[in-house]
């Protein structure tokens, strides 16, 4: 009974409201590199994205094709009107 008492009640505790609806979602800034990976007869291009508030040190090589679904606005040229 004395390690179930160990952590028992000790003074008041303050009602904490969960929130569910909050969610923090990468952005991708710019394609840094582009590449292509060899799997034996199989040919996958990838791209090297640097995302929103990480340093250039921490991008990461991502699937050209999944970025083109989820994010094309990253592949269109810049500067057009």
């Amino acid at each position: 009974m004395k390690g179930v008492m160990r952590f028992g009640r000790r003074g008041k505790y303050d009602a904490i409201e969960l929130v569910d609806h909050l969610t923090f979602v990468e952005e991708p800034v710019v394609i840094i590199a582009k590449n292509v990976k060899r799997l034996r007869s199989r040919a996958i291009p990838v791209v090297k994205v640097r995302w929103r508030h990480h340093p250039v040190e921490e991008a990461t090589w991502e699937t050209e094709q999944e970025m083109r679904e989820q994010f094309p606005g990253l592949f269109e040229p810049s500067g057009t009107s």
